[in-house]
């Protein structure tokens, strides 16, 4: 967070001629392991924590599901009811940690003159059951995972709503291509669609989204089609599920065998749809192949000296801190906002060339 704020402090000081800029503040919170500073979870002490709403028999469950509680080692014992509130306060205590931080990047925006006219989007990449149906983490499609936050601002262009539509995560870069009049390359693959039109109420009628998942607990790819209020969920290796989120936001009654003339003929287009879409052997074939290849990947990499293929972030201590290779009027100033003048009145953003901190100097 330190890094961020002062990353904006230097986006601040730079002239309006500047290329605008563009930051990505990634935070980890809130996410398993069930723990939090303490700080944050003083905060809710006290507080009559909540327990899941759905609990739902192991033999009962889904078999996506029941490979989950066996994956998570929750197959065989029974989280104690003080455990889940534990848990759930931490991961409550981690949404305040995102909050505060996110807090004071917004403020910072603020001190620097650029709230206005700066475009902000939160989201995050998956939810977490908590204990929902006995599920904990994500790893499924069921709302309390796969529903996440989609926050976008931009207070010079536009103005506060809510959009009840489907959207995804993949929609957040042609949405910001197009809120700066940027062209996407028709040459690269993009299932996302911008989300202008939404902001300015204009949202079309189709709100697809669709979802897919290779990852722990499946034996199969495990896909999603959400459309309006249904959701299918279909895997080769599992019965399928679908699930109407007006009717049963719970997600408890699976519509895949109902046998009513209108919901059969949805199920059956959604079906159609899904083997339209996905080559379910040929994905499962790439997937195995790309484990056996980075499988044998990592044991190379673990002889001899180790050698980590994550990204590494170069950071150069050469032109930070006290350098004498800086010009000292620039240094000064990147250490100082808002900019002055010669008499120390308070320059306008964007104008920090030329004086430093005091006259003379």
């Amino acid at each position: 967070m330190f890094k961020s704020q002062r990353y904006l402090y230097s986006a601040a000081r730079r002239p309006p001629t500047a290329r605008p800029f563009c930051l990505t503040v990634s935070l980890t919170h809130p996410h398993d392991p069930y723990t939090i500073h303490r700080e944050f979870w003083d905060r809710y002490e006290g507080e009559d924590i909540d327990l899941p709403e759905i609990n739902i028999d192991k033999e009962a469950q889904d078999e996506h599901s029941k490979r989950l509680l066996k994956v998570c080692g929750l197959w065989d014992e029974d989280m104690p009811e003080e455990a889940v509130k534990r848990a759930r306060r931490a991961y409550y205590g981690a949404v305040s940690y995102v909050d505060d931080n996110v807090g004071k990047l917004l403020r910072t925006l603020e001190d620097c003159g650029m709230d206005e006219d700066t475009i902000v989007i939160f989201s995050a990449d998956h939810g977490d059951m908590l204990g929902e149906r006995g599920l904990w983490y994500k790893m499924s499609f069921f709302e309390a995972s796969v529903r996440v936050p989609l926050l976008i601002s931009y207070p010079k262009t536009l103005q506060p709503s809510v959009i009840p539509q489907n959207v995804s995560n993949l929609d957040i870069l042609p949405t910001m291509v197009e809120l700066i009049d940027g062209r996407m390359d028709d040459r690269l693959p993009m299932d996302g669609k911008s989300l202008v039109p939404y902001l300015h109420g204009n949202a079309p009628t189709d709100d697809s989204v669709y979802g897919e998942y290779c990852g722990e607990g499946t034996i199969a790819p495990l896909m999603m089609i959400r459309r309006g209020p249904w959701k299918l969920v279909v895997c080769p290796a599992d019965p399928p599920q679908l699930y109407n989120l007006d009717w049963d936001p719970k997600e408890l009654n699976n519509l895949a065998n109902n046998t009513e003339p209108a919901i059969r003929y949805i199920f059956d287009a959604f079906l159609k749809e899904a083997n339209e879409r996905w080559d379910f052997k040929i994905i499962q074939e790439d997937v195995l192949r790309s484990q056996r290849t980075r499988r044998l990947c990592w044991d190379a990499l673990t002889k001899g000296r180790f050698e980590s293929w994550d990204y590494q972030p170069n950071e150069s201590a050469a032109n930070a801190y006290i350098r004498s290779n800086i010009p000292l009027d620039e240094l000064e100033l990147r250490a100082r906002y808002p900019p002055v003048d010669a008499l120390g009145r308070e320059k306008k953003r964007g104008d920090a060339r030329g004086v430093a901190a005091a006259y003379g100097e």
